[in-house]
């Protein structure tokens, strides 16, 4: 019998929740991990404890939703398992998509596929949806045609939650519902342009990799190979990566998921709480541990947020407690409209500041990103630095993407979505003539582009441009010779290639020619160009900033952030903007029972993100044109999630005149009379 006590001391330093989840002997675990109690420590504290009870390294799988969260779990493991077994090895970890995308290169010939596939960002894919929408015919309709994004938003959501496409349009689409026949022919030909180009983008590698576990033969061999499958984040899983658990779980029953249904908020991922919720049914031997005490935030906070997920009767009952007993109560502010909302903000960031507290240490949070357009220029006025989260990302910005594409050619010279995109960096160059160079790519009818096709294609570009566009294609055919050279030297000739184009092509050029030297550098250590391609699409920077160290020590800066895009984070101080109705929970949503259940998690979320000090603001009135010249306006009212008992545990301020607003209402109770039955006779 593994002795934990003597072998683990680390065992010691966990809670009776925490230790209780970390050395359950069963095959099957359930742990209910409420925000802030220690989930990624009980987490490695397991893994740890499976490696000492003689479970081999290799034996066990570590699936999360993030790379970093990966690595981070792997190297606390094997600190904490050092003492239990210290040439156990490396456990196998990583992100659903790049653990899939590891397993379909490995048995690309069994799934008819290229074993050098390349894999499309979900920019790309839209691109694509695109270009194939264009090829359709649907371009040229008249009516309303949903955008690139929308299109990939529907087939994403049809593909992960394996749901019918009326299905789909029925529920969160229905304006799109009159083009369900275009769209199902778009969506077809997408996925014969996809097999054409020998590329997957992010949801095939969940549907191969799905289609390699049902497998009788290879499907079974995977799942031989691991003793152990733990998934962090359970929550946040879709139907097909509920499949893929399942049948890696078959032949061997040992699984660990750890998770909290009152943080499932990617619900336009497919992601659904039910997946949670449906564990001890879908696995009846399933041991449920919940851990309730909280590391995070001060009594009053909790209170706070217990209050509201108490307004939700499906979940798990959980009550989050803190030995934190001490802290002020949470600030309800009242402000009258978004504009004095962002001076309250600012001001109280500054006075935070001086008594101590670094602008690192406070956020600011909100539902949408222009939900801060108004606080940006107010902190910009003050000269108080900021940095913004939930925007555009990395991979997403244009002059990146136009270097990623000259990567895949490098890679793939028949890409001829990056061909059509490179060509329209030229001068005197549109989409038209990025075609007809194009078709002149191709030897045939049907054909691939090739690169020594070039001479003929270049008969379609300006005279002016002739001569970058062939410097372009030079350094392309080198790439493809340069076999004894490195990646890095690879990349770094392409870069110096397209960078007279970029700083040519945008306004702007000469400082986002800074960033594709970012990439260069991350290059350096890459295996080939495809593999760093693939790495980038499946561990996206979220900016050229990811690529850098830590910051200085005399560096500091708010973080202004969508609340998506602050889970998993915590600040000393938060700032929750916007808390009115209509915003949370956000109009689109609050159709259905499930929308507003979502809503009312990612409001939880936002409050929970706070350790001492938490600010929410409804402001009393917003302007239907707030850049205009009139005075247009309505008049606000506080989230449904901030009932009147849930305003009672806090410290409430209001302005002068939203004060007024509320005394000219509390007037003696009269019963009025709406009835409209006189109407119908």
């Amino acid at each position: 019998m593994f002795d934990e006590s003597s072998a683990c001391p680390w065992i010691d330093e966990l809670n009776a929740e925490q230790r209780s989840a970390a050395t359950y002997s069963g095959d099957t675990l359930l742990i209910l991990a409420g925000a802030g109690t220690g989930k990624t420590t009980t987490l490695c504290a397991r893994v740890a404890w499976l490696l000492g009870a003689g479970v081999p390294a290799e034996g066990i799988l570590l699936l999360t939703f993030t790379r970093r969260a990966a690595r981070e779990m792997v190297e606390r493991t094997r600190v904490l398992a050092e003492r239990v077994a210290p040439d156990a090895g490396r456990i196998v970890g990583g992100t659903f998509h790049s653990v899939g995308h590891r397993l379909i290169r490995l048995h690309a010939s069994s799934l008819g596929l290229d074993p050098g596939f390349g894999v499309l960002d979900a920019s790309d894919a839209a691109d694509l949806l695109d270009f194939v929408r264009q090829e359709t015919g649907q371009a040229e309709s008249r009516r309303r045609f949903p955008r690139a994004q929308t299109m990939l938003d529907i087939y994403s959501r049809t593909v992960n939650a394996q749901t019918s496409l009326a299905d789909v349009l029925s529920e969160s689409f229905p304006w799109c519902e009159e083009h369900r026949e275009a769209l199902g022919e778009i969506f077809r030909a997408y996925g014969a342009r996809k097999r054409a180009l020998s590329v997957l983008d992010l949801d095939d590698l969940l549907v191969y990799w799905r289609a390699l576990m049902a497998d009788e033969v290879i499907g079974r061999q995977i799942a031989h190979s691991f003793e152990h499958v733990l998934v962090d984040e359970y929550q946040d899983v879709n139907g097909l990566q509920v499949d893929i658990v399942g049948n890696l779980r078959l032949p061997r029953p040992g699984l660990t998921v750890v998770g909290d249904d009152f943080q499932a908020i990617y619900g336009f991922r497919s992601a659904s709480a039910r997946h949670i919720l449906e564990f001890p049914e879908r696995f009846p031997d399933a041991h449920t541990a919940t851990l309730e005490q909280n590391y995070r935030s001060t009594a009053p906070i909790l209170v706070v947020a217990n209050a509201v997920s108490a307004q939700d009767r499906l979940g798990f009952p959980k009550q989050l407690w803190s030995d934190n007993d001490g802290g002020a109560l949470p600030e309800l502010l009242f402000p009258r409209d978004e504009r004095e909302q962002a001076v309250e903000v600012c001001d109280r960031v500054m006075n935070a500041r001086e008594e101590g507290m670094e602008l690192r240490a406070q956020a600011v949070l909100f539902r949408t990103g222009h939900d801060s357009d108004l606080l940006e220029l107010e902190l910009t006025r003050r000269g108080i630095p900021f940095v913004k989260y939930g925007g555009l990302r990395y991979l997403e910005a244009a002059h990146v993407k136009d270097f990623i594409a000259l990567l895949r050619l490098a890679d793939n010279p028949a890409d001829e979505l990056s061909w059509f995109r490179l060509l329209q960096l030229l001068d005197g160059i549109g989409p038209t003539r990025a075609r007809r160079a194009l078709d002149a790519l191709r030897p045939s009818e049907g054909g691939s582009p090739e690169l020594n096709r070039w001479p003929e294609a270049a008969e379609h570009v300006p005279g002016s441009s002739r001569e970058q566009a062939t410097v372009l294609v030079d350094a392309l055919g080198r790439a493809g010779r340069g076999a004894m050279e490195s990646t890095g030297a690879q990349v770094e000739r392409l870069c110096a290639a397209i960078t007279p184009l970029i700083r040519m092509h945008y306004p702007d050029g000469a400082v986002r020619v800074c960033d594709l030297d970012q990439l260069v550098g991350a290059a350096r250590g890459a295996e080939d160009i495809r593999h760093f391609v693939s790495e980038l699409v499946l561990d996206p920077p979220a900016s050229s900033a990811d690529f850098a160290g830590p910051p200085h020590l005399d560096e500091d800066y708010l973080t202004l952030s969508t609340v998506h895009s602050a889970k998993g984070l915590e600040w000393d101080a938060v700032h929750l903007i916007g808390a009115y109705d209509g915003n949370f929970p956000a109009d689109m949503s609050a159709g259905t029972d499930e929308g507003v259940a979502e809503e009312r998690r990612l409001f939880y979320v936002a409050l929970t993100r706070a350790r001492r000090r938490l600010h929410v603001y409804v402001p009393s009135r917003y302007y239907h044109r707030p850049h205009g010249n009139d005075d247009a306006h309505g008049l606000g009212q506080a989230s449904r999630f901030l009932t009147h008992a849930v305003q009672d545990l806090f410290s409430i301020s209001r302005t002068t005149e939203t004060q007024n607003l509320v005394t000219q209402t509390a007037l003696p109770h009269r019963q009025i009379d709406v009835s409209v039955d006189a109407l119908f006779g």
